[in-house]
């Protein structure tokens, strides 16, 4: 079981930064920042940008993998994300990891004053990304022309550190962005229902899986070559609200194969609100945690 950790970007850098450096200090595998223009009632607070964040992230720490969670064709446009993606990815070392989604409603749609899209045309949207970005991040020039994007001769030079491309997480809950993430996904993340309690969220969990499990058995690909993450805290109990939590959700998430989850850093008040006490209590368990 490898475990990450959410670093929300609503921090100055003179305090994220020691964050980021704690987030590899204290063990964990991955270390990831919201892809949003603003996030629920957060966007009337401070927000910071994903890439200019990782990019610093990668310039204070060696060895955590760094992702974005999840970037969108919201407002991200394959030629200029593979561009930034190519950078961070050398600039890491060979360390990104690209979470991606399909966008959703809400502010980052809203805030550039077009019309609100379909769920369906959500999806189609983003298959044409997903091809699109996948497309120029492993070729050194792309042409496209395509329902959504258009593209002419976009350079890829000299190519990402890690070959072909970064790894893809694709995030998808509905039957068609869980097919999506079956095909193309490096690895699947889920941040299952909406639910009332914790034990009605896992169980909705387990059918969100079993449906992605399908999904890939309908593939030529082996389970064995696409992770699957869970964000535990989709669920009505905060993971790090108390150890004994923390270890409890690691141990349903093993029981339900997942290869990797993801927790939030604690904040103040309003989501995730918590004690950075019981963050460090938690670290100090990660070995035993991640051998179950």
């Amino acid at each position: 079981m490898r475990i990450g950790i959410v670093i929300l970007p609503d921090q100055r850098w003179a305090v994220a930064r020691r964050r980021w450096q704690l987030a590899e200090e204290f063990g964990f595998d991955h270390a990831w920042t919201y892809d949003h223009l603003g996030w629920r009632d957060l966007a009337d607070g401070p927000w910071f940008d994903a890439v200019p964040t990782l990019t610093a992230a990668a310039m204070v720490t060696e060895r955590i993998r760094l992702g974005t969670y999840v970037a969108s064709p919201n407002f991200r446009h394959p030629v200029h994300f593979a561009r930034e993606a190519l950078a961070l990815d050398d600039i890491s070392g060979g360390r990104l990891l690209l979470g991606l989604g399909a966008g959703g409603i809400g502010f980052d749609s809203a805030v550039l004053g077009r019309p609100e899209l379909t769920p369906r045309e959500r999806v189609d949207r983003f298959t044409e990304f997903l091809e699109l970005f996948g497309t120029i991040l492993s070729t050194p020039s792309t042409t496209w022309s395509g329902e959504w994007y258009s593209a002419v001769e976009a350079r890829s030079i000299p190519g990402p550190v890690q070959q072909p491309r970064p790894p893809f997480v694709i995030a998808a809950n509905g039957p068609r962005a869980l097919r999506l993430a079956a095909r193309n996904g490096d690895g699947w993340v889920t941040t299952g229902p909406q639910a009332d309690t914790a034990d009605q969220w896992w169980r909705e969990v387990t059918t969100i899986r079993d449906r992605f499990e399908t999904a890939l058995a309908d593939t030529d690909r082996a389970p064995d070559t696409v992770d699957r993450y869970l964000n535990l805290d989709s669920s009505p109990v905060y993971s790090l609200s108390s150890v004994n939590a923390f270890e409890d959700a690691i141990g349903r998430a093993a029981e339900l194969g997942f290869t990797d989850v993801i927790t939030h850093w604690p904040r103040q008040s309003s989501w995730y609100a918590g004690d950075e006490s019981v963050l460090e209590s938690v670290a100090a368990e990660l070995p035993r945690l991640r051998r179950g």
